[in-house]
């Protein structure tokens, strides 16, 4: 067979990502901390970027990163400068705004995003950490130290599956100090996420059977009482060693050798055992940093009875384009000097763009949720409507992707709480009326008042709550609340009869 030359000419669709496109993707999943450091390192690494507050009015916002300068030659024909494409542009054809850019799956190139409004197409190469690009770093292969709010956080998740549950234990956790002690008022835990007092001590008790021993406890004793149970040396004259710490304090061992009941030589083994625990529990964690969470948004109440969504704005980098700066100096530039200062205006043009958008975009999809989720800022944790990210991204007409980007590293502060944007997309039950579906974290939240109520005469079988959540519009399956039941550590009305009978005897 015989080699031969020849030319075809072949049409195809592409889309070029540039870094510019995929800093705009970049910035948008991006914490608010981590958001500040990237800025920081663009203000060093650019000339022509400032501070909103540094400048003395010389700078000025972005003008059309197309001015005067020359088009790529090699891209396609709606970019009209190198990197930074018209939104107008963009929006014809992807029929999408630059808002709605960001795709699935940055950094795989095996499989394909799901469609053109996510930026279908492209090289993701040296997207992800593990990529050539600038991010590259061998600290990314470098296992981080586990804070103590991490490691309880995974005990938590393995502990308590009850997604109402888990979201009062994640509040605790929130409020346990270096230390290892829950710095928290119950009660008003209770009152300001809308659960009662009973759940809020139930998921206590939990969260004070995890590792290390002793963690969670709410004073000293406590404390040491815990990891005296862990040894099964909680006998009652220990009880009452620990409960009068302040004699032992003093050293006023005749009157504890009193009230314990014990002779000198018991006591100080007593004494021994607990200078041997641990008062602090959280120190072993300690040399890992803990940052504050500082909320992206922040919703109050309105004078309407709504809500008021706002951004933080203190969360938010202010950085300008030293326009004046750049003409000055293109004057007297030379050719590859003006190459790089256009480089310089372009990213810096884009990056203020980028920022405008991401703020633009956060505020729209964290409106839209506290409109869905109107019933839990109100009334609390049972109020909680099946939200997923489709439902937004329908909402607000962007890409489900984007949805997903906006809802991670982001945090909402409440008249309940700060909470991350993910808490609150649950899973939906259908309504036995016809109505508005139900939130599964409701039912099971229904479910376990049921339950308490029940009474020693009157526990309630599996198929008697199946007819009373559907009393309540809540179309359910026996075998649903049966893993429901069971996923709420409750044994079965038969095992709760008798446990009942033999507390009542």
């Amino acid at each position: 067979m015989a080699l031969s030359a020849r030319l075809e000419l072949r049409q195809s669709q592409s889309l070029v990502m540039t870094p510019q496109l995929m800093q705009a993707i970049k910035l948008l999943q991006l914490s608010n901390m981590d958001l500040v450091t990237y800025v920081e390192q663009e203000l060093e690494r650019n000339p022509l970027l400032e501070r909103a507050d540094d400048g003395e009015g010389e700078a000025t916002p972005p003008e059309p990163a197309d001015a005067d300068m020359p088009a790529r030659a090699d891209a396609p024909d709606w970019f009209e400068t190198e990197g930074a494409p018209s939104p107008e542009r963009v929006a014809n054809v992807l029929d999408t705004d630059i808002g709605n850019v960001y795709p699935d799956d940055t950094g795989q190139t095996d499989r394909p995003t799901p469609d053109v409004g996510a930026l279908a197409g492209g090289d993701w190469s040296s997207v992800g950490r593990g990529g050539t690009g600038e991010d590259y770093s061998l600290e990314s292969f470098v296992a981080g130290e586990v804070s103590l709010a991490d490691h309880l956080a995974e005990q938590l998740a393995v502990a308590i599956t009850d997604p109402v549950l888990r979201l009062i234990g994640h509040d605790l956790i929130d409020q346990v100090d270096e230390a290892g002690y829950l710095r928290a008022d119950l009660a008003a835990t209770a009152e300001r996420l809308g659960a009662s007092l009973v759940d809020v001590e139930s998921v206590l008790a939990i969260l004070q059977t995890f590792e290390p021993t002793g963690i969670c406890a709410r004073n000293l004793s406590e404390c040491l009482a815990l990891q005296l149970a862990e040894k099964d040396r909680l006998d009652p004259a220990m009880q009452t060693l620990i409960a009068h710490l302040d004699l032992l304090a003093r050293r006023d061992l005749p009157a504890l050798k009193r009230l314990c009941g014990v002779d000198d030589e018991d006591l100080g083994d007593m004494i021994k055992e607990i200078l041997a625990l641990d008062p602090k529990p959280g120190h072993a964690f300690g040399s890992t940093q803990v940052q504050t969470v500082v909320p992206d948004v922040m919703v109050q109440p309105a004078s309407d009875g709504g809500w008021t969504v706002e951004l933080n704005t203190d969360t938010l980098p202010k950085v300008l384009v030293n326009q004046v700066y750049y003409a000055e100096v293109s004057k007297t530039a030379r050719d590859e000097e003006k190459t790089y200062l256009g480089e310089c205006f372009q990213s810096a043009n884009w990056l203020t763009k980028s920022l405008d958008q991401r703020a633009k975009t956060i505020m729209k999809v964290a409106t839209e949720i506290v409109r869905q989720q109107d019933g839990f800022l109100t009334h609390g944790v049972a109020h909680l409507r099946p939200l997923n990210l489709r439902m937004i991204a329908d909402a607000i007409g962007m890409h489900e992707s984007t949805v997903s980007r906006v809802t991670s590293n982001k945090y909402m502060a409440t008249t309940r709480g700060i909470f991350e944007l993910k808490y609150f997309f649950t899973s939906s039950i259908a309504s036995s009326e016809g109505g508005d579906a139900h939130s599964a974290e409701a039912v099971r939240h229904r479910i376990r008042q049921l339950i308490d109520s029940e009474t020693a005469d009157d526990v309630l079988s599996d198929d008697t709550l199946v007819k009373m959540l559907r009393d309540d519009g809540i179309d359910i399956a026996r075998r649903t609340v049966a893993k429901y039941r069971e996923a709420l550590r409750i044994p079965s009305s038969v095992q709760r009869r008798r446990l009942k009978q033999l507390a009542g005897a």
